[in-house]
């Protein structure tokens, strides 16, 4: 099953959303600092409401940490920018996958983007609109590729 990673969220109800979405889907959830909130932040743990026993969260201090945590485990980084190559519905996941979503003010670093296997974007109509909120988009991420590899039974 596929894994997210949020890389230096900066708004806890979003991360609270994302957990609680990982929860749903027994879905494992990195958190790579810094971040922009405790994780003990009430607004984590409103957004995230009574589920998170039911997260597997991984906290990793920073990039470089991950990195080798990830390195150990394999599979591989699959980027979502609004910069991104492909459209996330066209692209074929796997099950080690790794999503990864950038912070919600900056997106994903170019050194992270780089070090990916490849980048996605979710389209978007309006060219008004920069983007999507972290959470709806770490959802659709996750269910394409839970759709994609039949997960959704």
């Amino acid at each position: 099953m596929p894994n997210i990673v949020l890389v230096y969220p900066q708004i806890p109800q979003n991360t609270g959303n994302v957990a609680r979405t990982c929860a749903a889907t027994k879905t494992e959830l990195h958190l790579v600092g810094p971040l922009g909130f405790e994780i003990s932040d009430r607004y984590l743990k409103r957004a995230g409401l009574d589920y998170w026993p039911y997260v597997k969260l991984n906290y990793h201090n920073d990039w470089a940490e991950f990195k080798v945590y990830h390195h150990k485990l394999g599979g591989r980084l699959i980027g979502f920018s609004k910069m991104g190559k492909l459209n996330y519905t066209k692209f074929q996941y796997q099950t080690n996958d790794w999503l990864l979503f950038g912070s919600e003010t900056n997106g994903l670093p170019k050194d992270v983007l780089n070090y990916c296997s490849a980048t996605l974007y979710i389209p978007m109509t309006q060219p008004n609109v920069r983007s999507l909120n972290l959470s709806v988009s770490a959802a659709l991420g996750l269910f394409e590729a839970r759709r994609q590899l039949g997960y959704l039974s």
